[in-house]
């Protein structure tokens, strides 16, 4: 029987489950969807237990083409945060408010007046990404669902649960809740007080490869009984040890629904490379910035604007041939608000300097270079913030679109590195299951012989020097308009407010 290692990621859209063997080779995956419930404007949930049936269909692919193995442990990553509210036997009350949401700006401004130093106090700015306004939103809107909440669980909690039992949360995720202290090691009581929240409303916090149980009982996730279960970690971090972004220089970009850029800097600390995830976000040893839009503004404008004439392949050939700048084209991609840098659930997307000559591929070009423009303001902060990017490697089904990534190269003036056979934060998670069952000796020398670069995107020069001038157009349109962001949230949609 072949010891193979589980690792599980819940994406925003789909569930992928990878198996690898004790040499950190990809052996099986598997990959199941899962619908998102956009109930209006920055109003986003996702029903519990489809995350469930996708793990199961997504697990249960990957176990069944390698019928003579056994399974030595599994480990699941999510995206993040979410507020799934579960009762005393783990069902969940209501729908959980993903990463997404931003319905939640109200509380956020609560605590932001209360704490003015709340970035200092939890490591987070005061923002309705979080948990911690999600649940003050609950709590003042849905008093019931709350009364009947016994514990607030993040995506791998859920699923962790449903397979041994018991109640857990990992580190990575306790982090973001905006209720833990910066250095995450201590419950934020002022801010739990503010809430009205007692600690006892989460589980046990454990680090990431730290053991939770076994797997009690058959599953639909083919999962056999008595296989260990690791505690897990948010998919970002996977994501960083996936592609061998363990050391200050190397970058990673998780491109898909949103974009998260992982930028580790502090390689003193990373002997062992699992401390970049353990600790990764609350002693700021790995620094997550992300943008809401950059898969879902490309899926958009394909969905709503160009579907009856046009393929994302055909479109991107055409697009190739329109010069850098889309003629004076230039988008913003705050399809669902924004997180890093800006911070601002008001903003929306916007083109910028549409003509009657302008074509389709100009504003799909567009689209991509928005993104590109985003990203480089979260580069453009980390290197203010001393961060050292030599090379960004990207993954996500952003990444297979080379004119994107030449686009990126351009744009920032850095290499994009694309992985050979990359399969994302799932192979990290089996990783993360490997040093939790010991099977590793040296988990650094693991991941870095089984990365391997298939092709790079060096910047062109010329290019990067034109794109530094619309950079500054695209940063200039934003401040311009941020206080019409503002002004218009009030009154968006007719009748919400009369």
């Amino acid at each position: 029987m072949q010891p193979l290692l589980l690792g599980v990621d819940v994406g925003t859209t789909a569930t992928k489950a990878v198996l690898i063997n004790l040499a950190g080779k990809l052996v099986a995956q598997g990959r199941a969807e899962y619908p998102t419930i956009h109930l209006q404007a920055g109003w986003v949930e996702q029903d519990a237990n489809q995350w469930w049936l996708s793990f199961c269909k997504a697990t249960a692919e990957a176990i069944l083409q390698v019928p003579d193995s056994t399974i030595t442990g599994v480990a699941i990553s999510s995206q993040a945060p979410t507020l799934l509210a579960v009762d005393n036997a783990g069902r969940p009350v209501r729908n959980a408010l993903i990463w997404m949401d931003r319905r939640a700006q109200a509380q956020a401004d609560q605590l932001k007046k209360k704490f003015p130093n709340i970035s200092q106090l939890t490591g987070n700015l005061s923002d309705p990404y979080y948990v911690a306004a999600k649940i003050m939103w609950l709590k003042q809107n849905e008093p019931d669902n709350y009364t009947k909440s016994k514990f607030f669980l993040q995506i791998p909690g859920y699923l962790n649960y449903k397979l041994t039992g018991k109640f857990s949360l990992d580190s990575a995720h306790a982090s973001l809740l905006q209720l833990r202290n910066a250095d995450n090691k201590n419950w934020a009581t002022e801010v739990l007080d503010f809430i009205g929240i007692d600690e006892s409303k989460f589980p046990s916090i454990g680090l990431a490869s730290d053991l939770l149980g076994e797997v009690i009982q058959e599953n639909e996730a083919k999962i056999p009984v008595g296989t260990p279960v690791y505690f897990g970690t948010v998919d970002g971090c996977s994501a960083a040890v996936e592609t061998g972004v363990i050391d200050p220089g190397l970058v990673a970009e998780m491109t898909g629904t949103s974009t998260v850029l992982i930028m580790p800097t502090d390689g003193n600390n990373f002997n062992d490379a699992f401390v970049a995830i353990d600790h990764a976000i609350a002693n700021r040893q790995l620094r997550l910035g992300a943008m809401v839009a950059a898969g879902a503004s490309v899926s958009w404008l394909m969905t709503n604007i160009l579907k009856d004439q046009y393929s994302t392949q055909n479109l991107t050939q055409m697009a190739t041939e329109v010069a850098p700048g889309c003629e004076g084209i230039i988008f913003l991609p705050y399809m669902m608000g924004e997180r890093s840098p800006i911070w601002n659930t008001n903003a929306r997307g916007v083109f910028f300097g549409l003509t009657l000559t302008t074509t389709p591929q100009m504003m799909f070009r567009a689209v991509l270079e928005g993104t590109a423009f985003a990203l480089a303001h979260n580069v453009e902060i980390g290197k203010k913030s001393g961060i050292k990017i030599d090379e960004i490697r990207s993954i996500g089904g952003g990444s297979k679109s080379e004119l994107w990534n030449q686009i990126k190269a351009d744009v920032l003036g850095l290499p994009i590195a694309i992985l050979k056979d990359s399969s994302g934060a799932a192979v990290g998670d089996a990783y993360l299951a490997g040093v939790g069952a010991g099977v590793f000796s040296d988990i650094k020398d693991v991941i870095n012989s089984n990365v391997s670069i298939e092709n790079r995107f060096l910047p062109n020069k010329v290019n990067h020097d034109y794109y530094q001038e619309r950079y500054v157009r695209f940063r200039n349109i934003y401040e311009s308009l941020k206080s019409e962001f503002d002004a218009s949230a009030a009154s968006a949609n007719f009748g919400v407010n009369k």
